[in-house]
């Protein structure tokens, strides 16, 4: 905390401002804290970290669509990466004891996870100083680019409140450590087990071709489920969320240096022998 004052507490994500998944998030948090809500005018998936030079940046107020206590939004038009800035620089009053990006309508796992303005989001908020998590809810495909009143996310809010909470009372994380990300499975409750987990090295949705005409007609790439969750890492992301269905939280972090002996990899980039197993 920062003296005497409350929490502040940065929520945006990536499905845009009107998004349930937002506002359960934010919820759950009553009480903590001073809110201050900074999220996507439109949708935003699939952003990654982006910073688009045609954004506009523009900010409007928000009005939230039921009473939070201490709660103050706005809509911005950016990506999720840039309303973190936008929130960070203009908005709030001093550093954020936390940023939540979330909750995301579909999980965000595997190798895929840098295509998700979700975890962006996250990404973005611990690259300034910040403890952050991104928290995302299984949900089925079809639901992916929704404001579907069809999700449940009172397991998803829960999760967020339990680790958002603990990182702002412990804000220094393990060495290493940047921010948490959180899956949480279709259909969980605030008594499902939750594990520690790595990222997955697999691909979970691979990019689907367009179907046009003429390779200069309009054609818009699309993606498909397409994995095996039980084949995956017994300790990964992946095989936790879609095999074992128990929540996932992931450290990661801003060191996105291959883990590696470098003085070896010199060597054999110099093209001098080096003993033992080869690849």
């Amino acid at each position: 905390m920062n003296g005497l004052r409350p929490p502040l507490i940065l929520f945006t994500n990536d499905d845009g401002i009107d998004s349930p998944g937002l506002w359960a998030t934010v919820k759950a948090f009553e009480g903590l804290g001073q809110l201050l809500v900074v999220a996507p005018e439109q949708q935003q998936s699939g952003m990654g970290r982006s910073m688009p030079r045609s954004s506009r940046g523009t900010i409007r107020p928000y009005q939230p669509p039921y009473r939070i206590a201490n709660c103050t939004a706005y809509a911005a038009d950016g990506t999720p990466a840039q309303t973190v800035q936008h929130g960070i620089l203009e908005l709030c009053d001093r550093q954020p004891d936390l940023v939540v990006s979330g909750t995301n309508y579909g999980e965000n796992t595997g190798n895929g996870v840098t295509i998700s303005g979700t975890v962006g989001a996250a990404i973005e908020g611990a690259s300034l100083g910040c403890n952050a998590i991104a928290i995302s809810q299984q949900t089925p495909f079809d639901l992916h680019l929704t404001h579907s009143d069809e999700v449940d996310f009172s397991a998803a809010a829960h999760f967020a409140r339990k680790f958002g909470e603990w990182l702002i009372h412990h804000r220094v994380l393990p060495d290493d450590v940047d921010l948490l990300k959180i899956e949480v499975p279709w259909g969980a409750t605030a008594d499902t087990e939750w594990r520690m987990t790595r990222l997955s090295r697999r691909r979970v949705y691979w990019p689907t071709r367009p179907e046009r005409i003429s390779i200069d007609s309009e054609g818009q790439l699309g993606y498909r489920f397409n994995a095996d969750p039980s084949q995956a890492e017994p300790d990964s992301d992946v095989y936790v969320l879609l095999h074992e269905k128990k929540v996932a939280v992931t450290p990661m972090s801003l060191d996105m240096s291959a883990r590696t002996d470098l003085f070896r990899l010199r060597q054999i980039l110099e093209g001098k022998r080096v003993y033992g197993r080869q690849s």
